[in-house]
């Protein structure tokens, strides 16, 4: 149960600030902060939080009381590149950064909290209980060889040297 919120205009560092408030906590307790935050980022992870929260309750069939953050993620997206003219023909930039916000909703049962999966259609099921998973045939296939460093292959090399300097010395 998630919402995504794509190239919002507001920076990563700004949101950020305000999502760590509410991490974790309830999500009526996080709508409640969030709605008479003072701030620009409040307004926006409101709508967000509320969109995963409506999510759970309309496709998954989730009491709203029970829910609880389980994630907030703010990642940095595109950076709109603009500037200022200044003296002598030249330029200063302004960078105008945005944001993709991520929060997941979970189900609060006693202090774990659960996450609620959607559920899976019965032909996904039987055809993978005919046929092996294909990420099980690819690592019994692979062989993991250790990558060599070139300090490694020079100690190699001295040792083979020293090992043949003493077997001339014994003849």
């Amino acid at each position: 149960m998630k919402a995504i919120l794509n190239r919002i205009r507001i920076s990563p560092k700004k949101a950020n600030l305000i999502a760590g408030m509410v991490r974790g906590k309830k999500v009526k307790e996080a709508l409640s902060l969030l709605k008479f935050m003072p701030k620009k980022g409040a307004d926006i992870l409101y709508k967000v939080v509320h969109s995963a929260a409506s999510n759970a309750k309309n496709n998954f069939k989730q009491k709203t009381d029970d829910l609880v953050i389980t994630k907030i993620l703010v990642t940095k997206g595109p950076t709109y590149k603009r500037s200022i003219p200044i003296s002598r023909g030249r330029m200063h930039p302004i960078r105008k950064r945005t944001s993709h916000i991520t929060v997941e909703v979970g189900v609060a049962a006693g202090e774990e909290v659960k996450k609620v999966e959607a559920p899976e259609k019965q032909s996904a099921i039987s055809k993978s209980a005919d046929q092996p998973d294909k990420k099980e045939k690819v690592e019994k296939k692979t062989t993991t060889k250790k990558a060599t460093t070139k300090r490694e292959t020079a100690k190699k090399t001295t040792t083979k040297k020293t090992e043949a300097k003493k077997k001339e010395e014994k003849k």
